[in-house]
């Protein structure tokens, strides 16, 4: 295995104008993702309901895409730890379209178990579209990688609204190309997430993981001769690990499993797709709409502060959600909009913490096996939340989504007073 970097002249020797360029890259593909990640997240359990006849198992599409992107968070951040972030991001978008592909066909054929398989492959996107984020804080520098991730989220967010937002217009082209209205939106996705490919495959040069390891050697050989001109070096503690990863893990799982089934309520209560459209366009708007402002605050106030907002945030989305009439779309969106803000606390204040905490040899690798965590929780999310409304109901899974989210506040509490 190797981790050759780029050699070109003038790419290692100004590592800030590389960054710059690599920002400029990823935005342009997280916005064609944007729209790619929305059309599982809009119509999935819809679909799945539709053709399984059953509210129990809505809640299936969102775990199993969920669960797909578990096997791709390892398989991307390996492909990126041995040959750099270019050809594992790449990897993992391409492999989302042929999910959209299998979804597509599934529909048509209405075949259930194809549905859910092709589900498990579109799943590849999703853990992609979170894995560009690390991208982005490979060769930022410690006071500024907040931002860096925050300006890779939302980078998303165009896509993500306007994805859901397209799901009237894509469902009368499906049924004008003769596939089921529900699946139009996997027409989308399919399209977005190969262009992210493409983008990706042909100007994320030079490689930023590789890129950051080679300055990273460089600072050390300069170091080792002049101890004054070292530059930083990682080091955090297992402890960092555990609570970044913790922080994700709990938000993405309280956040997946209320939205995943806003649909389904609101389409009981008698809402159209168009309107579901719109609460989930609103709630990805606040999951990465307000990042370059989260990102300031991380790096501002300190990653701790940031994690324990995202708790307190979750709970207020989980009562509002509760509360909320299922015949007011307007307190379902500001409900959604308050769950995706307290997920954009946690991702970025968890980012931070990580990459803070796991040195460059390591890192790609780690942070992979850490979004595997994040994935088997939104699966686990997805799967018990469409159990939970048939057993009980959808306040019950809104109100034990936002009291779980609790369990941020003593264990940041815990290793800040370790610190």
């Amino acid at each position: 295995m190797t981790n050759a970097a780029p050699t070109a002249p003038g790419l290692i020797s100004d590592p800030a104008q590389a960054q710059r360029r690599i920002l400029r890259v990823l935005v342009a593909s997280q916005i064609l993702s944007g729209a790619g990640l929305a059309a599982g997240v809009t119509v999935g359990a819809l679909l799945a309901q539709d053709m399984l006849g059953t509210t129990s198992l809505a809640g299936l599409p969102s775990a199993l895409f969920t669960a797909g992107s578990a096997l791709t968070a390892v398989t991307v951040g390996r492909i990126s730890q041995a040959r750099g972030r270019r050809p594992g991001l790449a990897t993992g978008y391409l492999t989302g379209a042929i999910g959209s592909a299998g979804v597509i066909v599934a529909a048509v054929l209405d075949t259930p178990v194809l549905l859910f398989l092709a589900l498990f492959v579109y799943g590849a996107g999703t853990a992609t579209n979170l894995q560009a984020r690390y991208a982005g804080a490979d060769l930022a520098p410690p006071g500024h990688r907040a931002r860096a991730v925050s300006t890779v989220l939302v980078a998303t967010t165009l896509g993500g609204v306007a994805g859901p937002n397209l799901a009237a217009p894509a469902g009368a082209l499906a049924e004008h190309l003769g596939i089921p209205h529900l699946a139009g939106l996997f027409v989308i996705s399919g399209a977005a997430y190969a262009l992210a490919a493409l983008v990706l495959a042909l100007w994320l040069r030079p490689d930023p993981l590789l890129l950051a390891r080679t300055v990273a050697r460089a600072k050390e050989a300069d170091a080792a001769t002049d101890p004054a001109a070292g530059g930083d070096t990682d080091t955090g503690a297992h402890g960092g690990v555990v609570l970044g990863a913790l922080v994700m893990i709990l938000t993405q799982l309280v956040m997946v499993a209320i939205m995943t089934m806003t649909p389904v309520h609101m389409h009981d209560h008698g809402h159209s797709t168009a309107a579901s459209g719109l609460v989930i366009g609103i709630h990805i708007g606040a999951m990465y709409l307000p990042s370059p402002l989260t990102g300031w605050l991380v790096d501002r106030y300190g990653r701790m502060k940031i994690a324990a907002a995202s708790g307190t945030t979750l709970l207020a989305a989980g009562l509002l959600a509760a509360a909320a009439p299922g015949d007011s779309v307007a307190l379902l969106a500001l409900a959604l909009a308050l769950l995706g803000l307290g997920w954009n606390f946690g991702l970025v204040s968890g980012t931070a913490i990580i990459t803070d905490t796991v040195p460059l040899a390591t890192r790609a690798k780690t942070q992979g096996l850490v979004d595997v965590s994040i994935a088997i929780a939104g699966a686990t999310g997805g799967i018990t939340s469409g159990i939970m409304v048939a057993a009980t109901s959808y306040p019950a899974l809104a109100l034990t989504g936002g009291a779980l989210s609790l369990a941020l506040l003593p264990a940041v509490a815990a290793t800040a007073h370790r610190r």
